[in-house]
């Protein structure tokens, strides 16, 4: 059935059981691709002592998927603009399980290495594809702000489920279950999608832009890769430079969107009332959501002294609170509760939760826990009205677009948060060890931890006290400036009150996107 072009405004449709059965196929894909992320938290030791990679290769097993995602978002998501948002979701299934198959039963480092690439590609056009086709489904405001509210909540539950079912099935599996988990959901993807989820596409898309693909990769990867390396192993200017030539490209490819007769990324998105806020201040989120995260789990771990899967299990217990956050906030605003309040108040309960970080001492599992649920659950607040008023500003023909900008920019924003906060910590943390100490122990944490276990008795103690006081202290200081970043943005968010809730939408004709059933 093809759903015929309207030449005048309409009223939204409210979304019957069809679609929300939809969401719920949308939310497999979705789930995996953020577990992807943690997934080799645990599975990393033994995939060492089978396949015995080096140093490097280690690190592009570890590092590989979250980089190909994060420079193939703005490609995937204009080009499921203009092939079909379906169609690329269905593919991204069929690449996503063809490469969890080749990573389980990887017989190399280099065949795992580029199965983990492949499936970076498939989240790639997994990501902007569902929360395009939300937006597509959704065309009632109130329903999509829940659909929405529930893509956020499971997109964050994910990334801390990965670690926890990483840690279960290498202890009683080998490492490869980790990537065949996979596999049923996205089966069932490829058998349901065709059957409930709506094809929807930009009905004059005009050429693909091919020379900012490149341009897009470019910009995104040098800086991403910077932004990582900083907060563990310093402001180099190797990783300084990375990050200069990203921000030059991405200066480059900003010229290209202005000029070009058929942009990748169109500038009239920005022109949308509401988008370019939303865009800042989801990065804003990212950066506290993963800048908190840098800390607490090694806190848990190195401070508290828990193995890792004792970590991963009670780093679950702050996602109870988190699931309650996006739906809370959706009905405040329906009930009449200007976004731009519940906005700020997201943001000051954030900034609450970093309060309740720098409070911890070297023995508070229950306050880092419980600054942990306060933090994301306001952070939650802010990403799921964000992330609903930026694709209710975006044309329908080019929500995948939209979609991958959002997603970028959280791939920004948590990359800048661990260097931002991470730096500010490791330098606290510096100035707490003692001068006498060897250098892996001024390092990091961890570093004084294994030159501890080799020296004599109080001396070894003495240090292992020393550098957990430290680290914690560390911690103190980037949570202040965690709760100065959000409470400035709080206040950023003020001018969102002139943006109301429409009760109803209308489509001009130009902006319909061509849709089948």
């Amino acid at each position: 059935m093809t759903n015929p072009t309207s030449t005048t405004p309409t009223a939204p449709t409210r979304a019957g059981r069809r679609e929300w059965t939809a969401l719920g196929v949308l939310m497999l894909p979705l789930l995996l691709v953020s577990m992807d992320v943690s997934v080799l938290y645990f599975a990393i030791p033994k995939i060492s002592a089978d396949l015995e990679p080096s140093g490097t290769q280690q690190l592009w097993i570890f590092d590989i998927y979250a980089f190909v995602l994060a420079g193939l978002l703005m490609t995937m998501g204009a080009l499921g603009d203009r092939i079909g948002r379906r169609k690329l979701l269905l593919f991204g299934a069929a690449a996503f399980g063809a490469a969890s198959l080749i990573a389980a039963y990887a017989n190399s480092a280099e065949t795992l290495i580029a199965a983990r690439a492949v499936l970076g590609i498939g989240g790639a056009t997994l990501m902007p594809s569902t929360m395009a086709l939300v937006r597509t489904m959704f065309t009632d405001p109130g329903q999509r702000a829940k659909a929405i509210g529930l893509w956020s909540g499971v997109m964050t539950g994910g990334i801390a489920l990965g670690s926890v079912l990483s840690g279960v099935l290498v202890q009683y599996f080998w490492w490869g279950s980790v990537f065949l988990v996979n596999l049923p959901a996205m089966a069932l993807l490829l058998v349901l999608g065709p059957i409930l989820l709506p094809e929807s596409k930009n009905p004059a898309p005009g050429r693909f832009d091919l020379i900012s693909v490149p341009l897009s990769m470019a910009a995104v990867l040098p800086v991403i890769y910077g932004l990582k390396k900083i907060p563990s192993e310093g402001v180099h200017p190797l990783y300084v430079a990375s990050i200069v030539v990203g921000l030059v490209f991405a200066a480059l490819f900003v010229h290209r969107q202005r000029t070009a007769a058929s942009p990748m990324i169109a500038p009239a998105l920005f022109r949308g009332r509401g988008f370019a806020p939303a865009v800042v201040l989801n990065l804003v989120s990212a950066f506290a959501m993963m800048g908190s995260a840098f800390f607490t789990t090694q806190y848990l771990q190195s401070v508290l002294g828990k193995s890792a899967l004792e970590a991963a299990l009670w780093s679950l217990l702050p996602s109870v609170p988190i699931g309650a956050a996006a739906p809370v906030a959706a009905v405040l605003v329906q009930k009449g509760v200007n976004r731009a309040h519940v906005v700020m108040a997201g943001f000051v309960i954030g900034a609450a939760g970093y309060g309740m970080l720098a409070l911890a001492g070297t023995d508070s599992l229950w306050l880092v826990l419980a600054a942990c649920g306060v933090l994301a659950s306001g952070i939650v607040m802010v990403m799921s009205q964000m992330n609903d008023l930026a694709l209710g500003a975006a044309p329908v023909e080019r929500a995948g677009a939209a979609s991958s900008l959002l997603e970028t920019g959280s791939e920004f924003g948590g990359a800048l948060g661990m260097a931002v906060l991470g730096s500010i910590g490791t330098a606290i943390y510096r100035q707490g060890i003692p001068s006498s100490a060897s250098a892996p122990a001024h390092e990091t944490l961890g570093g004084a931890l294994q030159v501890a276990g080799h020296l004599p008795g109080r001396t070894g103690e003495a240090l292992v006290t020393a550098a957990r006081a430290a680290f914690t202290d560390g911690m103190h200081g980037a949570a202040l400036a965690g709760a100065a970043v959000l409470l400035l943005a709080a206040l950023a968010a003020l001018p969102l009150r002139r943006i109301h809730v429409r009760q109803t939408e209308t489509v001009p004709q130009d902006e319909t996107a061509k849709a089948t059933v």
